[in-house]
Parts: structure tokens; sequence; C-alpha cells
């Protein structure tokens, strides 16, 4: 059975009998957002009126009298969060955003601009507009994190509070307490219905984060209808069930009840919260209130009318904000907030002038610099035939590359061992009951890849450098997170290891094919698979350094060969995404391309060939997106467009390798799965071998003459 408690299953006729417990002015801020969503989406023609409209008590009552923001600087770090996990009602956030009179952000610096105008609200859903569909994260100031697939804006929220857990940790002094923030999330019944949800509400509930709280919006209406067609499980007893503190909020409109819930939520400190607040979709329309149809359709014009005439409103009016309803949410939340953030403010002077040297760090994690040194102990490898497979190198480099930074921090789903992303001597993130320390810089994510990427995100979003690891197999269970920080542009790193039919006796199940394709086909993403461990630790250097954008390291778990650079061009060529390996020669008579754990094939293909006194050319090709970013006349240094004679060797899915192949080159490549075997064999079997590779160097040069 459901929870207990439900809201009305249809909304009371006008305004009487369920009635919001506000006096006259927060009455009309309240309907004063719910019609502001109704004008918005009914002028789109477009949108979801439903939630925004039922959830409208409960946002205004949240930031009018509890959340901690100054809407004078959006920026300001010890802010609370607010997520909008439903973002398919992004007007409720649009309609706060204004109402609060937030600051518009330009540049990373806040303006005296407003973050968004009636007339921004007016264009909801349009071309170039401020006011999305869905909430977009540096696109609209005010918006913490894009949200939108149900689940995301949860489970990013709870890797938000382990940031700020994190931050507590390590930097909070006695007399010092610069973090003690909270998050807020407003999710739904779909939010509920998915997985990532409940794999971040049980690793939430595990690391007992008493700063996060959820507030349910729990309508029991989807698109298809009634949630009892797919949704009937007791909610509130799963939510105990992983560590929750759950409290019942009977009527969303009851917002005094609402206040003594939220400060409930707040004095729990051991225990994140759920408050379930039962609502009716579209409250206070006449003839859409409870309906599926209120979901993901403007209610239309007439119901529009009889809906303002209901609360009591103009009903011709289009996009009202009656007079003292800005002035009365800058008496509330603004004045709470710019008084919090100056007092904020005069403690952190006072902080840096005791503390420099961790006020210093701080500086650097909100501005996303590096600190002075950050390479120095970057390791160099020596030339090997045995080698070292490029997970261990990475490893080695992560390690190394922590001891200078210390806001690097992330970990694995279940498989550091593996992935060996562990961050030697430091301590395990979690509650002291569990052995570990807040402060601590490996993350235990569980088996929960979708999780795990989401909440890199939300540390990401606080300025820390994440890492999540796993094998590349499993960056399908990873997918929309990694899209989500690309659409954000946060510097989440993201470490994928077992990156081919490498992995033998695992088998298909375990080997990845098409995974490297569904990376460099998302816009944003810079994928770099490395050869050798100095091309290992040239991708770090670009990692640290690249702060606009998500990067994906493809390693291998089999040993590769480590080039002997006095013979070899440096590894430093990874920056471009494509160098010339060996081969200089202005024109040469075969170009041989690889990438990660096929270029040692490549190589010693090309030193037959060079051998036998043919013009051979090999090029590493760690990374597309490098290296088409590079100008078109260094491209062509590196592929001269007049040499057709080409052979493409990489043990993943051929697709997207013509355009360096060209319409008559060779691809050695994965054409269906792998099997389950010692990798050597399987490298025959599938034919990477220096065989393969010389022979179909020796037709392209016969086919070229």
């Amino acid at each position: 059975m459901r929870a207990s408690l439900p809201s009305p299953v249809c909304a009371p006729e006008g305004v009487s009998s369920a009635a919001p417990r506000n006096d006259a002015l927060d009455t009309t801020c309240i309907n004063t957002m719910r019609t502001l969503v109704m004008d918005a989406v009914q002028k789109a023609n477009s949108g979801h009126p439903g939630a925004a409209m039922s959830m409208a008590p409960v946002a205004y009552t949240l930031w009018q009298n509890v959340l901690r923001y100054d809407p004078a600087d959006p920026l300001w770090p010890n802010r609370d969060r607010f997520v909008l996990s439903i973002g398919h009602a992004s007007m409720l956030l649009y309609t706060l955003i204004h109402l609060a009179g937030i600051r518009q952000v330009k540049d990373g610096k806040v303006t005296a601009e407003p973050a968004l105008s009636v007339a921004d609200l007016e264009q909801f859903r349009q071309l170039g507009s401020k006011t999305p569909g869905h909430p977009e994260y540096g696109h609209t100031t005010g918006v913490e994190t894009t949200t939108g697939p149900l689940g995301a804006g949860c489970a990013t929220s709870a890797g938000m509070a382990m940031a700020e857990k994190w931050l507590a940790a390590r930097y909070n002094r006695p007399g010092f307490e610069l973090f003690n923030h909270a998050v807020y999330t407003l999710c739904g019944d779909g939010d509920m219905m998915e997985g990532v949800t409940s794999e971040a509400a049980s690793l939430a509930g595990h690391l007992k984060l008493g700063n996060l709280i959820w507030i349910y919006d729990s309508n029991r209406i989807s698109i298809e209808g009634s949630t009892d067609v797919a949704f009937t499980e007791n909610v509130a007893e799963r939510f105990a069930a992983y560590g929750w503190q759950v409290l019942n909020l009977p009527d969303a409109n009851d917002t005094a009840a609402l206040q003594t819930l939220l400060t409930q939520a707040r004095a729990e400190t051991d225990r994140p919260t759920l408050i379930i607040a039962h609502s009716v979709i579209a409250w206070g329309a006449p003839h859409k209130a409870g309906k599926a149809s209120a979901h993901g359709e403007p209610l239309g014009t007439e119901e529009v009318r009889e809906t303002k005439k209901a609360l009591g409103w103009p009903e011709d009016s289009q996009f009202l904000v009656p007079d003292g309803v800005l002035a009365h949410l800058q008496a509330g939340l603004g004045a709470r907030g710019a008084a919090e953030r100056a007092r904020w403010y005069a403690l952190f002077d006072a902080y840096r002038a005791a503390n420099p040297a961790e006020a210093a760090e701080l500086d650097a994690i909100f501005a996303n610099t590096l600190p002075t040194g950050w390479d120095e102990a970057l390791p160099t490898y020596p030339a090997s035939a045995k080698g070292t497979a490029s997970r261990a190198s990475s490893g080695e480099t992560l390690n190394a590359l922590a001891t200078r930074l210390p806001w690097l921090l992330g970990g694995s789903a279940d498989l550091a061992p593996s992935t060996k992303t562990l961050l030697s001597g430091q301590d395990s993130y979690q509650p002291p009951q569990w052995g570990g320390q807040y402060s601590g810089r490996n993350f235990h994510f569980g088996v929960r890849e979708h999780a795990m990427g989401s909440m890199a995100n939300g540390m990401a979003l606080y300025g820390l450098r994440s890492y999540a690891a796993g094998f590349l197999i499993f960056s399908d269970y990873m997918k929309a997170p990694i899209r989500l920080s690309a659409l954000m542009g946060l510097p989440v790193t993201y470490i994928f290891t077992h990156d081919s039919i490498g992995v033998g006796e695992d088998g298909p199940t375990h080997q990845p094919i098409e995974q490297l394709v569904q990376l460099r086909a998302t816009p944003g993403l810079t994928t770099l698979r490395p050869a050798d461990a100095n091309e290992v630790v040239e991708a770090w250097r670009f990692v640290a350094t690249h702060t606009n954008g998500p990067v994906a390291l493809a390693l291998s778990r089999q040993n590769l060969p480590t080039l002997d650079r006095t013979q070899f061009a440096p590894a430093s060529g990874v920056a471009k995404g494509g160098y010339v390996l060996g081969g200089n020669e202005a024109r040469p008579a075969v170009i041989l391309i690889a990438t990660g754990s096929e270029v040692g094939l490549a190589v010693s293909a090309y030193e037959t060939l060079r051998a036998e006194g043919i013009a051979a050319r090999v090029v590493s090709m760690p990374s597309w997106e490098l290296f088409e970013a590079q100008p078109q006349s260094y491209r062509d240094t590196v592929l001269p467009p007049d040499v057709t004679a080409r052979v493409v060797v990489e043990a993943a899915s051929p697709i997207g390798w013509d355009r360096y192949a060209g319409a008559t080159g060779e691809i050695i490549a994965m054409r269906g799965f792998g099997a389950s075997a010692p990798a050597g064999q399987l490298a025959e079997q599938f034919g990477f071998t220096v065989e393969a590779v010389l022979a179909a160097a020796r037709r392209q040069l016969a086919r070229a003459g």
C-alpha cells in the first residue's frame, strides 16, 4: 500500500476549504507564482503546469522562511542549495528566481541586472530565452544544477551534500564554521520510480547526510494517469529502511505544518530527511486539478481564466505581479540572506588571517584554479618492453597529482583495487562509526554507477575535482550523468579501465565494443585513450588543466610497452589529440593510426616497414576531440590529405574511424562482440596482431601504387 495520509483526490472548489494558512500577502505571493506558471505555459502552448502550481506553497515557504540564500549574491559559497529534481516544473523555479530578485551572473561575476525579468518569463521555452523547458545550469542564474532526466536532481543533490560535508570537515575550525548549509531538493513520483534515486538514497542514508533534505511531491499522477498503474510501494517505509528521517505533510497547502517539518528536518544532523508532501496536481484548477492532463500540457485559455477567478485573481491579467510581492520577498528571503552572507564574509576574513594556507585553498576551489607546483610530482617513465598497464600508471599518476591537489577526490563503484583509484594514505569518506572521516578523499560508492556519476557531478558543482571510476563496459550505466556533466561543462573525470577485449577471460559481457563510440559521440566530453605510461601522465596533465568539461580516460587491464621517447616523439603530443609518433617525412608512403593498447602493434609494424625501406608513419591518436580542435594546418601535417594509404587499428567498434582512414583505407576493429579466453588468444582470433597490421599496410601500399 502507498504511504498513509493522502491528499484529497480532487481540487477544492475555489480557495476556501483547503486554502493556504498564510497571511494575505503570503497568499498573494503564492498565487502570483501559480498564475505566472499558468500564463507562461499557456503562452508557450507547451510545458508542465500541474506540479508547479501544486508545489507553489511548498517552494514559497521554503524560500521565504527557511532558505539561507542572498539573491544579491547567488555565488555565496555557504548558501543553501535548492535543486528542482522535477525539472519539468521549471516555471516554478523561474518564478522564484524572478520574485526573489536574484541577480544575473555574467562571466563569473555578479551584476546589478536581474537574472530573470517578466519579459524572460514571457519567453518560456522559446529559442534563445533564459527560461528553457527544463532548468539548465550556467544558462539561467539561480539554477544550481541541470535537471530534467528524473532522478538526476536527487542523486546530484546527494553529491552536493557530500561536498558540503567534506568542505566542513576539512576547513571548519573552532570558532570558524564556514560551511554549515543544507541542500534542499524538490522531487516527485517520477523521481521516486527511477533507480538512480534509490541508489543515491541508499548511499546517503549510509553516509548519514544530515544536511540533505528532499521534499517529495506525492501527487500520484504521471503521464499515463494514476501512479497506481505502476507505483504502489510504501515510499515512507522504503526511506526509513535506508536510514532516513521520514516526515509527513498531509496537505501541501498547509504552510504552517510545512514550516514545522522543515525546522525538524534541519535539526536532524545524523540522517537525511524525506518530507512527503501530499498534493493535488494543478491545485485550484476547477476542471484539471488531480488529472493527468495537467501534468504536461497547458490548462487551456478558459481553464486559466476560471482558475484565476477561483483564486480571486483578475481573470484577464497576464503575467501579473501585484504591488508588494517583490518587496515582501526582499523583506524575508532577501533580508535574511543578506545578513547571513555579510556575517559569513566577515567570518571568512577573520579565518583568512588565522588560517592563510587553508583560505588560499578555498580561494582556488572557488575560482577553479590550480595551486602552485601542482604538476611537480608527476612521474616520468623509462622505456620498457614489458611496460605497465595504463590503469596502473594512471593510478600512480593520480596519486602523484593528489599530493599537490588536495581537493582532487573520488572513488569507484566497488572497483577501486581493479581501477587503481585508491588514494594512498588518505581516509575513506565515511561517518566515523564506519571507520572513516568526512574529510576523507576515498569515496566508496558501492555498486551504484548511475548514482556515482551523478554524485561526482554534485561535488564538481562545489568546485571539487571529482573523479568516478569503473570498467569501461559499465559506462553504459553512467550515460545519463556523463551527458549532464558535459551539458553543464563540469570538470568531472571518468576513469574507465578494462577498455577492450584485453579483459580476456571475463568474456563479452565485460569487453567493451561500442562504448568508445558512445563517449566520443557526446558533445563537450573529451575522451582520451593513452598508448603508454607517459601518455597517461600527459592525459592527466590535460585533466588537471581542463576546467570547462568532463574527461573520460580509457585505460587497459593488460601491460602496454613503454615507448622509448628518444626514438619516438615526446608524449606531450597528447595535448593535441593526435601526433606523429614516428616517421616525419613530409609525405610518407603509408600511415598507421592507432590508440591505446593497439599503438604498440602499429609501432612494431612501423619498425618492420621502415627496416624494409618503406617510408611508413605511425600516429598515436589518443583523443579525437583534441585533434579536431587543432588547426587544419596541423592536422594536415599529421595526416597529409594526399596520402591515402592508411591503416587504423583499435580494438573497438569501427564507427567513426572512416574520417581518418579515408574512403580507401583499412580499419582493423571489432565488428561483433568478443569471447571468453586469454587476452593473447583473443588478439589472434580477432586480428589484432602485428602480422595483420603489416598485411593491411601492404595492401594499402599496393593499392596506392
